[in-house]
């Protein structure tokens, strides 16, 4: 998972992804972050499937992997995970592509493991299921277990959501009583300032070797000597317990390294860096950095 995690962020620059690059996709707000935290402290992404605005699976796959980017380095330090929040409204069986279900279900499994820590699918018509029992396979087991279906006439869903979710800042289309809603302009102006952030971070020539937003604890992460950040695997012979790995060991291996990716020349350097990521996973393995 390390080697193929490098290789797809050299090739994919998920770093370089720009609001004004997925602005089209967002238009109708199908995948945004929202402005208030669940009462653990957790970021949490809202998903309107039946909000899809365009036909090309690849600039969906691009504005999701941005909202996924942004969500993670927006993080609370003492958090790793988030929550996604998957509101049904004007979802059909039209709005189902297998194709793009499949790569979404890829990329977030591969490259952003663990990352997950509650989904709520809010009021999803009967159908779903049918779809749900379509693309379970392709889930792993671990993740579909986080998954919850929440109807608004329930009462235990109802007791979930007010467990998880300050109610005055959840959006009504949860049962909340914010009745703001995705302000399109309002969110822009939001995302731009994000990317001035990370990108004034990612040129300042950091020599720390873990952003300020990132946790000690953090599970799905780890830091290759390139200086990119890539996503751990799970050891097959766990308990049942999600192991984290410790990065003070690796803060002494990684000390002086760049964050950005701009200092990495990737014509040069990817060969390179793939086989440092096999070393890294040498040593983790062998329990060196663990």
């Amino acid at each position: 998972m390390l080697k193929n995690t490098l290789k797809w962020r050299l090739e994919f620059k998920p770093e370089k992804i720009r609001w004004e690059d997925i602005a089209k996709e967002a238009e109708t707000g199908k995948v945004y972050r929202a402005n208030y935290l669940d009462k653990k402290g957790r970021t949490v992404l809202i998903f309107r499937p039946g909000f899809q605005n365009t036909s090309d699976i690849r600039g969906q796959i691009r504005h999701l992997v941005y909202c996924m980017e942004n969500a993670t380095t927006t993080l609370n330090p003492d958090q790793d995970q988030m929550v996604w929040l998957i509101d049904f409204q004007g979802w059909t069986m039209s709005c189902i592509s297998v194709k793009a279900a499949r790569e979404t279900a890829h990329i977030l499994q591969n490259h952003y493991p663990e990352r997950l820590g509650v989904g709520i699918l809010y009021n999803p018509p009967k159908v779903f299921e049918s779809f749900w029992t379509l693309v379970k396979p392709f889930i792993e087991p671990k993740t579909s277990k986080k998954v919850r279906f929440v109807y608004s006439n329930g009462p235990q869903s109802q007791k979930l959501m007010e467990e998880l979710f300050d109610m005055d800042k959840l959006d009504c289309a949860f049962g909340g009583r914010n009745s703001a809603g995705f302000n399109h302009e309002t969110y822009a102006q939001w995302m731009r300032e994000d990317d001035k952030k990370k990108f004034d971070m990612m040129n300042c020539g950091s020599s720390s070797p873990l952003p300020s937003t990132m946790s000690e604890s953090q599970s799905s992460e780890t830091l290759t000597p390139s200086g990119i950040s890539v996503a751990s695997d799970e050891d097959d012979s766990s308990s049942g317990d999600e192991k984290t790995l410790n990065l003070e060991n690796i803060d002494e291996k990684t000390q002086g390294l760049p964050l950005s990716c701009e200092d990495v020349a990737v014509s040069e350097a990817e060969d390179v860096a793939v086989s440092e990521a096999v070393d890294v996973g040498k040593e983790l393995k062998k329990g060196e950095l663990a």
